[in-house]
């Protein structure tokens, strides 16, 4: 027969039936009156089906008594009504079928409680906690949310490359793709001889798939990536990984308001989402995590975002009164902690930055008619800071060569990008969204190695 998930058994309306109920032992409990309690987990949700093993079955005293924390089960049998606190079922097993021990010396997920830090160590076990299995089954739900709301929309769902030789943020700080023998390379004028690598040029992983996203929508219209990138930043804080996942809309035809309006409802649609489908993995991040969860993602449902000018963020934290680390005049960019202030503190609700100096912005945003500024926006959130960078793209010829050269790019390396503005230009925008900050946000998790099933940082790559 099919196998029945825990989550289904769990529910009053399957009393009655007969089920396969296969998962992981998280404990067992032997009643003096000759029968077993096991509780069995399968990651289909948080709680844990109890089933009852009586003495009777044939491989009770060999096996079901020698149970232990992580053996995997299978059980067949009748789902009953259960007078235990917190569950409306259990199964009677008729049949238990030991898959695989745990030798309970050696495996590390006993009773004893292990800090974020340590279960980093064990990744490839971390998922069968309770904490990293609800992150996994948010991620799912939070990934599924953001498919169905540009689809949902009408947009296209575009792959665009993971190696490029295009750096997209300007920062330098890119992985090198190469086939070139690393201890004997190639120079040619006593510079590295690229002619002779696979791509015939310096190659690199993504940054961002924005460029490329452009394309599709000065074609197509709307379009929207979701895949990884990677930065080459040497940076161990808690809101940093150097492969993480990106969310990138473009859309054709879209001034700033109009970008501002869509990550407004992308957010909103993806907490709703959350809120309704992974209840009881919520209620366990505010309960065990961080109590403000639940409040925080009710704000987001409940408020509309505040939409607030660069110039006059600055005048509000000057006022402030508050000693920041990082002092904050106009011209510079904002720290986490000046966009938590507005958010947590000023505010108390999402904000929606925007229009900020030219000078801190890349190449491809749209200068504002005041020369100082261009057209781009943050949405900022308490408790994280920044979650959504976007920006109307520059759709002028001329301006867009000119932003490059003051960031001492070569246009002729933009060819392509360029053409765009040739051919048919259109006003557009976009933004991208960090889908392990929205996790962190959501779930409350403080560091963000612990919302991505293998986090990859400075020195860590080993799964």
């Amino acid at each position: 027969m099919g196998r029945t998930s825990v989550v289904e058994a769990r529910k009053p309306e399957s009393i009655g039936q007969r089920a396969l109920v296969q998962g992981w032992v998280r404990t067992r409990r032997d009643s003096k009156a000759g029968f077993s309690f096991l509780e069995v987990n399968d990651g289909s949700c948080m709680s844990n089906l109890q089933i009852i093993a009586d003495g009777s079955l044939p491989n009770y005293e060999s096996e079901v008594k020698r149970l232990t924390a992580g053996c995997s089960v299978s059980a067949y049998g009748e789902i009953k009504s259960s007078g235990g606190q917190g569950q409306a079922t259990e199964l009677l097993a008729e049949r238990l079928q030991v898959h695989g021990w745990a030798d309970p010396e050696t495996y590390p997920l006993q009773k004893k409680r292990h800090s974020f830090e340590k279960l980093r160590e064990w990744a490839h076990l971390r998922p069968r906690t309770n904490t990293f299995g609800a992150v996994a089954r948010v991620r799912n739900c939070v990934c599924r949310s953001i498919h169905q709301f540009f689809q949902q929309r009408g947009f296209l769902y575009v792959h665009t490359p993971i190696i490029t030789a295009s750096d997209c943020e300007g920062a330098g700080e890119m992985f090198r793709v190469t086939t070139l023998n690393l201890e004997d390379l190639p120079r040619k004028d006593g510079r590295i001889d690229h002619t002779l690598d696979f791509f015939d040029r310096p190659s690199y992983l993504t940054v961002s798939g924005q460029l490329e996203a452009e394309i599709f929508a000065t074609a197509l219209g709307n379009v929207y990536t979701f895949g990884p990138t990677f930065r080459a930043e040497n940076s161990n804080t808690s809101r940093h990984l150097a492969e993480f996942w990106m969310i990138e809309p473009e859309m054709a035809f879209y001034e700033l308001t109009d970008n501002m309006d869509l990550a407004e409802q992308f957010l909103k649609q993806v907490c709703r989402d959350v809120r309704e489908q992974c209840d009881e993995d919520i209620q366990f991040f505010h309960d065990r995590i961080d109590n403000t969860v639940l409040p925080t993602l009710d704000a987001i449902l409940e408020h509309d975002f505040v939409r607030l000018p660069y110039n006059e963020a600055i005048e509000i934290l000057e006022r402030s009164g508050q000693t920041f680390e990082f002092p904050v005049s106009w011209g510079s960019d904002l720290q986490s902690e000046h966009e938590r202030f507005l958010t947590e503190q000023q505010f108390r609700r999402p904000v929606i930055l925007h229009d900020y100096p030219r000078t801190i912005k890349p190449f491809y945003m749209r200068v504002n008619d005041d020369g100082r500024t261009v057209r781009a926006m943050d949405v900022l959130v308490p408790k994280v800071g920044e979650i959504i960078g976007g920006s109307q793209r520059e759709e002028r010829l001329d301006v867009l060569e000119a932003r490059m050269l003051e960031q001492q790019l070569r246009p002729e390396d933009y060819w392509w990008y360029l053409d765009l503005r040739r051919f048919g230009t259109v006003p557009h925008a976009g933004f991208g969204l960090g889908l392990e900050r929205v996790l962190q946000f959501i779930t409350g998790m403080a560091n963000i190695r612990d919302v991505i099933p293998f986090p990859r940082t400075p020195g860590n790559a080993e799964f």
